[in-house]
């Protein structure tokens, strides 16, 4: 009965269409052409073809160009991915993909985990909950209630799945308004669930074979164009997160023949003998433990590899003028619920039963930024102003997807949130791009950039999106590295730059990013104060503020806690007396033309006792040891 409520919809669509059917549901007066009026398709290379809207399809162009089978898989449609059956509307700028593009292969793993789960369905009488193409292959969570997936059963479902596939059974695709989509997928709760959170008027689902299945695609023609399919594992997994039901995961990677299958296992066994979990049990380096699932037990030579790395990172904030900070680890949800990463990260959050309320472990450290930024009232001299801090993250990973290094429980990174206005912002963000491509020249890494835009339920209004993306997009191509574009896969509350590093069996992981986010400021009413008046008339202030700000630098490169007083409302004797009731050990008198032409600096104690005027590398000199030598009387050994 749900296979026949299909095609009667799929039907209505079509005729709606006006066209041959691919159920796209889009009534007259949408703007497309009539069916049958000529259109222009141009290809990449500037050859050009003709074509009918609503009649050509990408895979009549393919079969014109002389494309053999899965020589093409899916096509890129004036700049959005689509299936090679699905008619062209208007005219195109046309680009037929295949598997060795990232967006063929995703296509290829997103239509194998429909094979994956359709068998999964018939061979344990399982109910699919969803599926996923990943970066190396693809996965199924299935709902069987108490029963879990063996090991021994996985050649046996594998096998199945190779037939199903040698069927040829046609991916049909089927848009539609939710509420009719609610009634073809009422068997399936998980299903309902999902298409609740859609959005749109509108949502996506494909028939294969018996399966119905909500994806926003694009998917293969059909599934003969599998030729191979490995099942690698089973494990366990949660919906929704902690507290959901229990659902089984199978994993497993395709390719579109035996051939790519060999090369990919050739490539496993190698990547066996480099796997990060052998490497770090052979040289002793580290290990996990059951009582304390997803956190890992660094031995002391992985512990001095670890402190190395954060010493390395530590002296780049440093040199490019970030401050390191300490916030704690319990906080009450009310900040994650200010934040708003409770509404969309709750169940990913550790929560800690305590006196009078409940407290939770921190899962990022953004929201404790903003409390520290503004826990007192801020001047504009004061930015851009940059934190950085390596405090202990915690977050609630499924046991499923737990995987060595890669996936964990309990972690630290090297995070740091700037804080600045609109017209600081484009020199910021390219001077993180730096930052980035300097540490990873040092490590040895290639890397990939990608503009992540603004995803489904995103925080915010549809204007500030446009320009924050835009402001990423201008400092991308001020780079100059290639760059691509991922839409959709933003952050709730902002659009980010994502790294993907590549390692050395040349595979691709997404490891730092560039997040710009206009929401958090707005949440909790981040301001700066900012004073109009006169500056200081003649040469003296800018030279004494562009000499002190080299001071500055050069005692932070050193290692060195160094804050420099540049208010111009304020005079030489008032701010040295601020600086003795902050008790600094040593306060640096930075005047003007005179001290910059010198090289020198003048220096006095926390007793307010002149120490005379030394050149600022025999300065920094003098501090470092006193520093090293751990003295109690540093002032008084000056």
């Amino acid at each position: 009965e749900r296979l026949r409520l299909f095609q009667r919809l799929r039907a209505a669509a079509a005729e709606r269409w006006d066209g041959p059917g691919d159920g796209a549901g889009t009534g007259p007066g949408s703007g497309r052409l009539p069916p049958g009026t000529p259109i222009r398709i141009a290809l990449p290379g500037g050859r050009r073809l003709p074509g009918r809207a609503l009649r050509t399809t990408p895979f009549q162009v393919a079969t014109e160009l002389g494309y053999g089978p899965g020589a093409a898989l899916v096509a890129r449609v004036n700049g959005t991915l689509q299936d090679l059956d699905r008619p062209l509307e208007c005219d195109t700028d046309l680009e037929l993909l295949d598997f060795s593009t990232p967006e063929g292969r995703e296509a290829f793993w997103r239509s194998s985990a429909c094979v994956l789960g359709a068998v999964a369905e018939q061979f344990f009488g399982a109910m699919l909950c969803s599926s996923q193409a990943t970066e190396d292959g693809f996965f199924c969570d299935v709902h069987m209630g108490s029963r879990t997936v063996q090991s021994a059963e996985l050649p046996a479902l594998e096998e199945a799945c190779a037939a199903f596939a040698r069927a040829r059974h046609r991916f049909e695709r089927l848009e539609a308004p939710r509420q009719q989509l609610a009634e073809l997928l009422k068997h399936n709760s998980f299903q309902l669930q999902r298409l609740e959170e859609v959005t749109s008027p509108t949502a996506t689902v494909y028939r294969c074979g018996p399966l119905l299945q909500l994806c926003h695609g694009p998917l293969l023609r059909h599934t003969g164009l599998i030729g191979a399919l490995r099942v690698l594992t089973s494990s366990a997994a949660l919906w929704g997160g902690a507290g959901g039901r229990s659902l089984q995961r199978v994993a497993a990677v395709s390719f579109p023949s035996a051939r790519h299958l060999e090369q990919w296992e050739r490539a496993q066994e190698e990547a066996a003998q480099r796997d990060h979990r052998r490497i770090g049990k052979d040289q002793e380096l580290f290990f996990f433990h059951k009582f304390s699932p997803g956190s890992c037990f660094f031995l002391p030579r992985g512990a001095h590899v670890y402190n190395t790395l954060v010493e390395f990172i530590r002296s780049e904030y440093r040199a490019r003028g970030f401050s390191e900070v300490v916030t704690p680890n319990l906080f009450s949800p009310r900040l994650w619920e200010l934040s708003g990463h409770w509404q969309h990260y709750s169940p990913h959050i550790f929560s800690v039963p305590a006196t009078p309320e409940t407290l939770s472990l921190k899962p990022m450290n953004c929201p404790a930024h903003c409390l520290m930024f503004a826990h007192r009232p801020r001047s504009w001299r004061e930015l851009p102003l940059r934190l950085a801090d390596f405090g202990v993250l915690h977050r609630n990973e499924p046991p499923g997807t737990l995987t060595g290094l890669t996936r964990v429980r309990r972690f630290q990174q090297d995070d740091a949130h700037i804080f600045c206005t609109l017209e600081q912002l484009e020199s910021e963000i390219d001077s993180s791009l730096d930052f980035i491509r300097a540490v990873y020249a040092v490590l040895g890494f290639s890397f990939r950039l990608a503009l992540a835009t603004r995803p489904d339920g995103f925080l915010g209004d549809p204007e500030t999106w446009d320009r924050a993306e835009q402001q990423l997009e201008r400092s991308l191509k001020n780079f100059g590295q290639p760059w691509e574009l991922s839409p959709g896969d933003g952050a709730f509350y902002g659009p980010k730059i994502d790294i993907r590093i590549r390692d050395a069996l040349g595979r691709h992981h997404q490891c730092g990013t560039i997040q710009l986010d206009f929401q958090m400021p707005e949440r909790f009413e981040l301001e700066y104060a900012r004073y109009w008046g006169l500056w200081w008339p003649g040469l003296g202030w800018g030279a004494g503020l562009l000499w002190g700000d080299l001071v500055q630098a050069v005692l932070r490169r050193g290692g060195l806690l160094a804050d420099l007083d540049w208010d111009p409302g304020t005079t030489l004797a008032r701010k040295i007396r601020r600086a003795q009731l902050a008790h600094y050990n040593f306060q640096l008198a930075v005047v003007g033309r005179r001290e910059r032409e010198r090289g020198t600096v003048s220096v006095r104690s926390r007793e307010n006792r002149q120490l005379g005027e030394l050149e600022l590398p025999r300065l920094l000199q003098r501090l470092r040891e006193l520093r090293d030598s751990r003295v109690p009387d540093a002032e008084q050994r000056f």
